[in-house]
């Protein structure tokens, strides 16, 4: 059976319809996706996956500026990546995260991500590199330690030269950092 092909489109061109079915994807996908979630996810570049007309896959990079090394880095983070639990392990992940990799190397300096436990093997398996070094966040009272994220961010170079073991700082945003 022939993978079903990629879209790549931005949310300003996201119909109704498939906004909802993303949204409603995602929230059956993840036990804990919020508004803030969704929000995080919007604004950016969206790849989708449809089989039989239905979305079964999606992932969103937006852009957001890191600190480190002691400048910041246009960086391409890649959010709400979901596939639908019927067709989970049938490659709509690795196809998702191929068409936001050539968004990522085509406008971005490097690519970020939080990883949940489920998905650290798939980016693992494309070249996602882990962050070894401590993540932080800027925050309008300064930089605070994320300790919880330690062990979750990955990180994809296309022009950035990065340290792995020193500090990444991501920029601040409403609900969760990373």
């Amino acid at each position: 059976m022939p993978m079903a092909a990629t879209t790549i489109v931005h949310t300003a061109h996201l119909d109704a319809a498939t906004r909802a079915a993303a949204e409603a994807l995602l929230r059956e996908a993840f036990l804990e996706f919020d508004d803030e979630d969704w929000d995080h996810a919007l604004g950016g570049m969206h790849a989708l996956v449809h089989d039989g007309g239905e979305l079964v896959a999606h992932g969103s990079v937006v852009q957001r500026r890191f600190l480190h090394a002691g400048r910041t880095w246009r960086t391409g983070y890649v959010e709400a990546v979901g596939v639908a639990a019927g067709v989970r392990r049938g490659g709509h992940g690795t196809a998702v995260m191929r068409g936001l990799e050539a968004v990522i190397r085509g406008a971005y300096e490097l690519g970020a991500l939080s990883a949940t436990a489920d998905g650290r093997p798939l980016y693992r398996s494309l070249g996602w590199q882990l962050w070894q070094g401590p993540v932080s966040a800027l925050t309008p009272t300064g930089t605070v330690r994320t300790p919880d994220e330690d062990g979750a961010v990955f990180v994809l170079p296309v022009t950035a030269r990065l340290d792995l073991t020193g500090e990444l700082t991501c920029d601040w945003r409403d609900g969760p950092l990373w």
